[in-house]
Formats: C-alpha cells, sequence, structure tokens
C-alpha cells in the first residue's frame, strides 16, 4: 500500500460551540469555521495544535449517521482519519486487512468535496479514508 498519512483525528461531541472553546483553552486555532453536512447530519469544525488536527463532529439529529453512536461512545474520539492517493485502492486494500464499509464513499463538504469513505474494524474500530485530491470528471 502506498505510505498513507494521518489528516485529523475525529471526536464525537455533542455541543459544538462549547466543544470549541474547550479546544482553544487547550490552545488550538479553530482552522475552518463549523460547516453543516447535510449528508450525514452533523456539524463540523477543524482545529489545529502544533502539528495536530481534528474534527469536532456534533449529530444534529439522532437519526443522523453518527447520532446513535454518539449515545453510545458519548464524547470521545471515534476515528482515525488517513489521506490516500487513491481512495478506491485504499478500500480494497482495507478490505484485505477485513475492515468493511461504515460509510460508503462521498464527497465531503468540510473537506472541499474530496471524497472520504469510513470502514471499520472488529479490532481496531473505525478509520477514514480521504482522498488526497478531487476527482474530476475532466
Amino acid at each position: 500500500m502506498n505510505e498513507i498519512r494521518i489528516h485529523h483525528i475525529g471526536y464525537l461531541v455533542k455541543n459544538i460551540e462549547k466543544s470549541i472553546e474547550l479546544f482553544r483553552d487547550m490552545g488550538y486555532d479553530v482552522e475552518f469555521e463549523t460547516v453543516y453536512d447535510e449528508w450525514r447530519d452533523v456539524d463540523i469544525c477543524f482545529l489545529v495544535k502544533d502539528s495536530y488536527r481534528i474534527e469536532l463532529v456534533a449529530p444534529r439529529s439522532k437519526s443522523s449517521a453518527v447520532g446513535e453512536l454518539r449515545k453510545k461512545i458519548g464524547n470521545s474520539p471515534y476515528h482515525i482519519c488517513y489521506i490516500v492517493d487513491d481512495l478506491d485502492k485504499a478500500i480494497a486494500k482495507f478490505s484485505e486487512f477485513h475492515y468493511v464499509i461504515w460509510q460508503d464513499a462521498h464527497e465531503a463538504v468540510a473537506l472541499n468535496g474530496r471524497r472520504v469513505a469510513f470502514m471499520i474494524s472488529g479490532q481496531v474500530g473505525m478509520i477514514e479514508l480521504l482522498e488526497n485530491t478531487v476527482k474530476s470528471d475532466v
């Protein structure tokens, strides 16, 4: 597999504004203003500190893609996101490692339309794969 790099750690939170303030108190800076991801029904905000990036994810409703998960695990880190050169090849490779698709590939509004896919393993938990560049129809 081509080299993969960590892009961010995803945190589930109940209240995104309160969470942003707490992370700011710890020295994090907001990288991008909060955006609403209609596809997943979540609010998302990226924050950075030193060489680390975190993604705060707050479900807007119980029917959100992560609404039940947040209810189950509470406010908590829940995935690591890796940058990959080719999303489809990375999905196939991680499938060989016994990961299964949790959420199909789609364009992520909070990541400038780059495609992402979520996969899960019973042994390690959830990962997000982020394609390095936007796919073009050209």
